[in-house]
C-alpha cells in the first residue's frame, strides 16, 4: 500500500510540476505576443502618419494652381489668347 501512496504522490507531484511548467510558458508566451503587438501597433500608426502626410503632399503638387505654376515656369506655357479659343457646342 505504501508503495502505490508514494507512486501517486510522485504522479501528482510530477503533474503540479508540469502544470507550473506550462503556466510560465503560456505566460513567456502572453508577453512575447504582447510585445509583437505593440510593435505592430507602433509601426501601424508611424504608416498611418506617413500616409496621411503624403495624401497631403499629393493633393498639394494635384493642385490646378501648382500644375499651372509649372507649366508657366518650366515649359513656358501660356494661356491662349481669347480670339484663338473656339467653343464647340453639341
Amino acid at each position: 500500500m505504501k508503495v502505490v501512496g508514494a507512486l501517486a504522490v510522485g504522479v501528482l507531484l510530477l503533474a503540479v510540476v508540469a502544470s507550473g511548467i506550462a503556466v510560465v510558458w503560456a505566460r513567456h508566451q502572453d508577453r512575447t505576443a504582447f510585445v509583437t503587438l505593440s510593435e505592430l501597433q507602433n509601426q501601424r500608426d508611424a504608416l498611418n502618419v506617413e500616409f496621411g502626410r503624403l495624401e497631403l503632399e499629393q493633393a498639394t503638387s494635384a493642385s490646378p494652381s501648382r500644375i499651372e505654376t509649372i507649366a508657366r515656369e518650366r515649359l513656358g506655357m501660356i494661356s491662349p489668347p481669347p480670339a484663338s479659343v473656339e467653343m464647340i457646342r453639341e
